[in-house]
């Protein structure tokens, strides 16, 4: 259950200095960026606060918020602050994004590094996890993860679960996946193909690498329902074969033959 809120009265004394709160404007802003006087808004108490127009260069739709207040029985105000507030069709700064997340595909040219994160979650240690690792059962699993931990072999992160999912998410719903336009109008799919290369490890049960050098998607991760014009066992119907050529003519005379004429 919500209880209504007063709405505060608006105070006399304080609605009608608005000379002195322009004249506390003035002090800190140029006259030229100051306006009109737009409102008075009651805050609470003896509080309220005026809005002037800001016709700053680039601030649209921006006013200058100056509020003033006064004691109980006193005849005088005081400012309590000057500010800069953005109005309802103000012009306001797109809302800042960190700079991780700015970066999009093809961003990284020649020289740049992006290091990623300690606690990335999209990678593990090496002995925690791995493609390698997934095949095997659980006793080869430690041993392997024992020896490479004790050794240092191998990459010193991989990818973890989450890593993988979405890493197989983006691709799946790529240009490379079943619902690409190449793939809707294609023969048959990727997996069928004889250039499909396998991977390795758990991701390798819906994505290959195209080995084919005439398709789109060559030396590109394509999923396995995939597909394009290019499949290895694609052939031709009757309708898309070329014209046949017109049997050829023997020709027989010779020059003896000529000399007749």
């Amino acid at each position: 259950m919500t209880r209504a809120t007063k709405t505060p009265k608006l105070d006399s004394v304080g609605a009608e200095a608005v000379d002195d709160a322009r004249a506390a404007l003035l002090d800190l802003v140029p006259e030229g960026d100051v306006g009109e006087h737009l409102s008075s808004v009651a805050e609470s108490g003896k509080v309220v606060t005026h809005l002037f127009e800001c016709s700053k260069l680039g601030y649209r739709g921006w006013r200058w918020s100056v509020t003033v207040a006064r004691a109980p029985r006193q005849k005088t105000v005081t400012v309590d602050e000057v500010v800069l507030l953005p109005g309802d069709d103000a012009v306001l700064a797109p809302e800042w994004v960190p700079y991780r997340e700015r970066i999009r595909p093809g961003d990284l040219g020649p020289g740049d590094l992006l290091p990623t994160e300690e606690d990335d979650p999209r990678l593990v240690p090496a002995f925690l996890a791995g493609d390698d690792l997934d095949d095997l059962d659980d006793l080869d699993s430690h041993a392997v993860e024992a020896v490479t931990d004790e050794l240092g072999f191998g990459r010193v992160r991989v990818l973890s679960a989450e890593g993988r999912e979405l890493a197989a998410e983006r691709w799946y719903e790529g240009s490379h996946g079943p619902e690409a336009s190449i793939a809707q109008s294609a023969p048959a799919p990727c997996e069928s193909c004889g250039f499909l290369l396998k991977i390795a490890g758990p991701i390798g049960r819906l994505f290959g690498v195209c080995a084919n050098a005439f398709a789109n998607d060559d030396g590109r991760v394509v999923s396995m329902d995939h597909g394009c014009g290019a499949h290895s066992e694609v052939r031709l119907g009757k309708k898309n074969l070329p014209t046949p050529l017109p049997e050829p003519a023997l020709d027989t005379m010779r020059w003896e033959d000529l000399e007749t004429f």
